[in-house]
């Protein structure tokens, strides 16, 4: 693996926080190691871990993924410069055009999303596409760029695929061919799929107060798989089967997987799409910006999101008319270009309709 990223241009090193010492009530994910998929009994007992995970859970991490503690180091390194080493004028200058364009890539800045009570987010994230090539990046990332397309491919074929074709677990899970899911998500088509780099800033008490702490209020991603890189600050927490907010803990060196809405459909709900959020970290992480790196995958475009299997989960009912189904590309541009845009009724579950489906936010 060590011609994965081609490491040939110095960057400052990002140094980030200890983790918290904070007594947190954790959520006891299960973990994949994909070194196991060498086997049939390696892939059966993965098989297994990721049904409990997406029965009991919707998350799990993943260990043994190929990448080294000093590569993954390296792409924090790199990611901390689309914030610390690109200008506020380079970051307007690139910013992506959301609403227009029903995509991210290019920079979201701060304050661009409503949270609660008339708080605005404190987010900044930069997002590549899957081809790094669809659009320039600022002057400070070019150096970097064939790394980063390098590490965004590696996250495609080398995690994603496993996930989804070689140990097949996603697919074996639902009970459907094996290059199911895999045939939905080709590297080299045109796609949504995207590397994100994202950072998260300290609020002030008065804004912490009327958002309630919540720094991204509780939701589903909705891709198909979302790779989270594994980072020290306690902030991420899921919705447990039992409505309860627990905290997801910081694993060096892993990823953090979970489910989204466009493979739900796919799967008709026997792959369930997770609800989390993200909330002020414990008095031992405040002050400190939160750096995150995340692979969001989609299908192609042009793929329908309407159920693969032939019976949907026992109880469950799609949030379109399957005959109506939308494309990927028509799903996600819709729920980019609205989300965080509107000022809902204030209840524990908001809803708004996107291109005709139910998009819920939980508080």
């Amino acid at each position: 693996m060590a011609n994965v990223l081609p490491a040939n241009v110095d960057v400052p090193h990002y140094a980030p926080p200890p983790v918290t010492k904070a007594e947190i009530e954790w959520a006891d994910l299960p973990t994949v190691d994909l070194s196991l998929i060498s086997t049939e009994e390696g892939k059966a007992a993965l098989t297994r871990t990721v049904d409990q995970a997406m029965k009991e859970h919707g998350f799990f991490y993943v260990v043994n993924h190929g990448l080294t503690p000093e590569q993954n180091a390296r792409v924090f390194d790199i990611a901390d410069v689309a914030f610390s080493g690109v200008s506020a004028e380079d970051k307007k200058a690139y910013e992506a055009k959301i609403k227009e364009s029903g995509s991210y890539q290019g920079y979201k800045l701060r304050e661009y999303w409503h949270i609660n009570n008339g708080v605005r987010d404190q987010i900044e994230h930069y997002n590549v596409n899957k081809d790094a090539t669809r659009r320039e990046h600022p002057p400070a990332l070019r150096p970097f760029m064939p790394e980063v397309a390098s590490f965004t491919k590696y996250n495609h074929e080398q995690i994603l695929h496993p996930l989804l074709r070689p140990c097949r677990l996603f697919a074996r899970v639902v009970g459907v061919p094996e290059e199911t899911f895999v045939k939905l998500h080709n590297f080299d088509e045109v796609g949504e799929t995207w590397l994100r780099f994202m950072k998260y800033y300290p609020r002030s008490e008065e804004d912490e107060r009327a958002a309630e702490q919540v720094w991204l209020k509780g939701h589903t991603d909705f891709g198909t798989v979302t790779i989270l890189w594994s980072q020290p600050i306690t902030a991420l927490q899921i919705l447990g089967r039992d409505k309860t907010w627990r905290y997801v803990k910081h694993v060096p060196n892993a990823l953090v997987i979970n489910v989204g809405d466009a493979l739900e459909f796919l799967s008709g709900g026997l792959l369930t799409a997770t609800i989390h959020r993200v909330v002020q970290p414990p008095p031992d992480q405040r002050g400190s910006a939160r750096l995150g790196v995340f692979y969001f995958a989609m299908t192609d475009d042009t793929a329908s999101l309407a159920p693969v299997v032939k019976n949907l989960k026992d109880g469950y009912h799609l949030r379109f008319n399957a005959e109506q189904a939308p494309t990927m590309k028509e799903f996600s541009m819709g729920r980019i270009r609205a989300y965080g845009q509107t000022i809902l009724p204030k209840n524990a579950v908001e809803e708004e309709i996107v291109n005709g489906i139910v998009v819920r936010h939980y508080n």
